[in-house]
């Protein structure tokens, strides 16, 4: 755990770890906007090569009275708090981010930004204001984004969720008037490396907007539109590798903002179709800087996830584990990383220890890990299952009192495992199917395995094998149909990247022929089409596939995780609309 109070408040042991740190790096006495832009820098150096603690202690004693002290002080608590998960965390960071705001406004131009849009944009405007105004103005923005953020987690009530929004609002004015500035002074012969930073936090701040804002769904986006916000993918994109390119503080977070989409976000929120080219070249000049560094393990360990390199991978992920010791939360991000792969290469007893893990040490989703746990000890030998001590049907039912909620919303995720988990409630427990294989579609998992064949085919024998045994039973349970659609629903993607295509449509077919039949999942069919859209992309048939994956979108409401899947509808939508290639 990275130390955060005031260093005389901290027991001995922190003590000394505070006075190491400042054996090799002095206070300032004084600090300018060049000197904080530097000594931000050294902070970053240390916590890239996992030296938590040690960065905290350089950017506390001035994170009063320079803005950049207090935006990195601040976020550092942020990320924290993000990872942890701790109420006190939460708290700590919403309070650190408040008095960063305090001191950032402090810096800033009297009419600010947004209480004179009009006023400031003008040229005259713009050449009264002062370097340090414009930076004043940027880190302003992003700790108001980051506050944001965190109040959504804090808190579940309305109020706070329009605050939020609010602040978002006003965050989003700030890097537009930015930008305005930035155009405007584009020919200045004057540039200086002062000048380089405040370009670099405008590209992070325009270019994680218009990204973020680009894979909203269109229903959200008009919602938004009509105050103030758009989005566009490729200025995104473009902008943050324009930062990402830099020698700023922010090149960074641009890099990192993009990693996130490649690794994650057009996964989990897209149609699976990541650019890992552009991943590793945006990794490889920061894991040979800090080859020890666990955030740059982590995301070396998750592309080569992607690629179908796991047994690669599982290496990283340990490697990542035993690099620090402060931050047990990044463990934590490779344990659920770890249960993933193992899920993959269905080594169900690993895959069992590190859902097992989580669920007892981290606090981001119990519910989901309590599921997790008990889905995959679903899919061990009876023998195995003896040995591990557990009691599937007790854990499926703990699932429902520990779901959490996130500004005022239940977690799609967790409500989907609260569903599933409901077949054990009764005195009669009905088993689910396959269940570790169905959460892993969830996670799009399917698009990740379909790289590797060996383990693709493995897995179609696992579902044909549960396929017979379901046609085999003589009496009926009311999930009867539902789980026949969900197992063509999984045969179908594994056909599909083994390349058998007219089998895997015939799969989903016979879904969307059952749909009246469908009694509790009704997640199945909207799904089913959508995947049936993204084949019939595969066969370059475009119609075909935008009227499916517009069926998709268009005939159902209300079913188990639809915002995941109406996010990925606007992505597929988006590339066979732009080009019928695949977009990065």
């Amino acid at each position: 755990m990275a130390s955060v109070g005031n260093g005389a408040e901290e027991s001995g042991g922190e003590e000394e770890n505070f006075e190491d740190a400042f054996e090799n790096i002095p206070v300032a006495s004084k600090m300018d906007l060049k000197s904080a832009l530097e000594e931000c820098s050294m902070a970053l150096n240390l916590f890239l090569n996992n030296k938590f603690s040690e960065a905290l202690d350089l950017l506390r004693p001035w994170s009063k009275d320079s803005m950049y002290h207090a935006l990195g002080y601040s976020t550092i608590l942020v990320m924290q708090a993000a990872m942890t998960f701790e109420q006190q965390d939460i708290q700590m960071g919403i309070s650190t981010m408040k008095e960063a705001l305090q001191t950032c406004q402090r810096f800033r131009k009297r009419s600010t930004v947004v209480e004179s849009l009009s006023n400031l944009v003008s040229k005259q405007s713009v050449d009264q204001l002062s370097e340090e105004e414009m930076h004043a103005e940027i880190c302003y923005a992003e700790c108001l984004l980051q506050k944001a953020a965190l109040t959504f987690v804090q808190d579940e009530n309305m109020i706070n969720f329009i605050k939020g929004g609010l602040k978002i609002r006003t965050s989003y004015q700030i890097y537009k008037e930015c930008h305005q500035v930035l155009q405007m002074t584009q020919g200045n012969k004057s540039k200086n490396e002062t000048y380089y930073q405040f370009e670099g936090g405008v590209k992070l701040g325009i270019g994680a907007f218009n990204l973020m804002l680009s894979l909203l769904p269109g229903r959200i986006l008009r919602l938004l539109e009509f105050i103030g916000f758009s989005g566009n993918r490729e200025l995104g994109l473009c902008q943050l590798r324009e930062g990402a390119s830099g020698s700023s503080l922010r090149a960074i977070l641009c890099t990192f903002t993009l990693l996130v989409y490649h690794t994650y976000v057009s996964l989990i929120l897209g149609t699976g179709e990541a650019n890992l080219e552009e991943a590793d070249s945006l990794l490889e000049p920061y894991l040979q800087k800090f080859p020890n560094g666990s955030i740059m393990l982590f995301y070396a360990a998750r592309i080569d996830i992607l690629k179908g390199n796991f047994e690669k991978a599982q290496l990283r992920f340990q490697e990542c584990i035993a690099a620090q010791q402060e931050w047990k939360q990044i463990h934590h991000l490779c344990y659920w990383e770890l249960m993933w792969c193992y899920t993959y290469q269905q080594n169900w007893l690993q895959a069992y220890r590190y859902a097992d893990l989580l669920s007892k040490e981290n606090r981001w989703s119990k519910a989901m890990y309590v599921f997790q746990k008990a889905a995959i000890l679903c899919m061990l030998p009876e023998d195995d299952l003896k040995r591990t001590g557990e009691d599937i049907v007790s854990l499926f039912r703990q699932v429902d009192g520990l779901k959490q909620r996130i500004a005022g919303k239940s977690i799609p995720t967790e409500k989907f495992a609260v569903r599933k988990a409901r077949r054990y409630a009764s005195s009669q427990p009905v088993k689910l199917i396959l269940p570790a294989l169905e959460m892993m579609y969830v996670w799009n998992g399917f698009a990740i395995v379909g790289k590797r064949a060996d383990l693709t085919e493995n897995l179609l024998v696992t579902i044909e094998k549960e396929e017979t045994a379901l046609q085999n039973e003589t009496n009926h349970n009311e999930y009867y149909t539902d789980d026949v659609c969900m197992l063509q629903l999984l045969k179908g993607l594994c056909l599909k990247h083994l390349g058998r295509l007219m089998q895997a449509e015939l799969c989903f077919s016979k879904v969307i022929q059952s749909e009246k039949q469908v009694k509790y999942d009704s997640y199945l069919v909207p799904f089913t089409l959508y995947e049936l859209g993204l084949l019939y992309k595969q066969q370059d048939e475009r119609e075909k596939a935008i009227r499916y994956i517009e069926t998709a979108k268009n005939n159902y409401k209300e079913y188990s995780m639809e915002s995941r899947l109406h996010f990925r509808i606007h992505a597929a939508l988006d590339s066979l609309k732009v080009s019928p290639a695949s977009t990065p």
